[in-house]
């Protein structure tokens, strides 16, 4: 229990520092594994996420060619 009054004394000063501590009751140690393990779950998780968007607007199905995208001009000679 670090709490407490402590002092210290330096060539005859003496200094006093009073600690109050809390402890915490529902706290979870977080240690080096579980950080590791945590970041390599995030990327994996969002290369899985980059995979799947990429799958879905990646292919261009039902579109035709791009010959098609060409417009024909109409000849009207009232909008020329």
């Amino acid at each position: 229990d670090p709490r407490g009054l402590y002092v210290c004394e330096t060539g005859g000063k003496t200094k006093s520092l009073q600690v109050h501590y809390r402890m915490c009751q529902n706290c979870i140690e977080v240690d080096a594994p579980t950080i590791s393990g945590i970041v390599i779950a995030d990327v994996v998780a969002t290369l899985f996420l980059a995979v799947a968007v990429y799958c879905i607007t990646g292919h261009d199905r039902g579109h035709s060619s791009r010959a098609s995208d060409r417009q024909n001009l109409i000849s009207n000679e009232l909008y020329q």
